[in-house]
């Protein structure tokens, strides 16, 4: 049986020594602390407490539906959410689940919520997404979620160097994007038989503090994995994510020059040229990894014409490279904190995914007229 929910109206300010009452009898109630939240357990129900503010991998508020819980939160309260083990869904939990925001000293209601995708590790819940019954009205999303403005440091200066210095504007994007670690981890000593083009010296060289640059969806492999392409005198540096094609430079003295040709190569195909040389292409598989990991996204149902991409892309600028990935067509556009690309998907046919380091970032994009499958601004 369900238990009753109390009748408190969502959006409703009341004293933080209120906010108990929600789950019931307080002497049987359990507290729990995570990274930005907290949960009362109690016979009647389950009360979130999350902070106000906009921070990725911190529980809060996400969007005018959903709501992020991160862990490590102990197996009381994955049971709580998703079920015991045996029983693990989210539909077995009966007692209502409610959500609140701590404005300083007050709390403020957001109503009841429901688990829509929970992970755990050993019993302990790594995270958790619930959604709200009723979807937060844009000006109650804007006070518990607030935007912060926009970061200046992120102008797109680094596109006035694509035609003349890409490693400069390479290494502007890239350390404009990710911030660096405190400290630089021991790497180990690198072993490669054939001269290290400068593009990827430079790019090894941002790894060391910042280890994303190497990529998330795929990746560059790190120097000491560099390895000899099966297919002849070529050294394979990147792999695509499911180990479906790599990339790789040629091997001795061409491989050795300032700027070599990358080949795509699939399997036993015959091997296909990026038509960028390597520092066009260094700089376009950062701008695919950066849009594919970032914290916040705006995907649309559906796929483009050109002039649908003209319009979807008014805001933004075109990054002056030729097209990445054969056989995708892929090109960039972007703006301050922003990476958005569009592929071809057939004749005059293309899918857009557009990714922002900070979610103001994606007021450049048009909201009205867009059937948008997820956004995040």
């Amino acid at each position: 049986m369900t238990a009753q929910v109390p009748a408190v109206t969502p959006a409703t300010v009341f004293d933080a020594q209120c906010a108990p009452s929600l789950v019931g009898d307080l002497a049987a109630s359990q507290r729990y602390t995570v990274e930005g939240a907290e949960l009362i357990a109690g016979p009647a129900g389950l009360l979130l407490l999350v902070e106000v503010g906009d921070v990725p991998d911190r529980s809060g508020v996400w969007s005018a539906q959903e709501v992020r819980l991160y862990g490590p939160a102990p197996v009381p309260v994955a049971e709580r959410l998703l079920g015991t083990p045996w029983d693990w869904c989210p539909d077995a939990v009966s007692s209502p689940i409610h959500v609140a925001v701590r404005e300083k000293e007050n709390i403020l209601y957001l109503g009841t919520a429901q688990v829509s995708h929970g992970e755990t590790s050993e019993g302990v819940l790594t995270n958790c997404t619930l959604l709200l019954a009723a979807p937060l009205s844009r000006s109650l999303l804007d006070r518990v979620r607030p935007i912060g403005p926009p970061d200046v440091a992120a102008e797109v200066t680094w596109l006035e160097q694509v035609n003349s210095d890409r490693a400069a504007a390479l290494e502007e994007f890239l350390t404009n994007w990710y911030p660096p670690l405190d400290e630089a981890p021991a790497s180990p000593p690198a072993h490669s038989a054939s001269p290290m083009p400068a593009g990827l010296q430079g790019l090894y060289r941002l790894a060391k503090r910042r280890p994303a640059v190497l990529g998330v969806q795929n990746r560059i492999l790190p120097e000491q994995h560099l390895y000899a392409h099966p297919r002849g005198e070529m050294t394979v540096f990147g792999e695509e994510n499911q180990g479906c094609f790599v990339w790789a430079l040629p091997r001795g003295r061409d491989g050795a020059d300032a700027d070599p040709t990358v080949w795509f190569c699939v399997d036993d195909e015959e091997p296909v040229a990026e038509q960028e040389p390597l520092s066009g292409f260094l700089l376009q598989f950062a701008l695919f990894e950066a849009a594919m990991s970032a914290a916040y996204h705006a995907l649309p149902r559906g796929l483009f014409t050109s002039q649908e991409v003209d319009q979807l892309t008014h805001a933004l600028q075109e990054v002056p490279l030729r097209p990445f990935w054969p056989g995708a067509g892929i090109r960039f556009f972007v703006g301050p904190s922003l990476v958005m690309y569009a592929s071809c998907e057939g004749d005059n046919e293309f899918a857009v995914w557009a990714g922002a380091k900070q979610r103001k970032a994606l007021d450049l994009l048009p909201q009205q007229h867009v059937d948008w499958s997820r956004f995040d601004g």
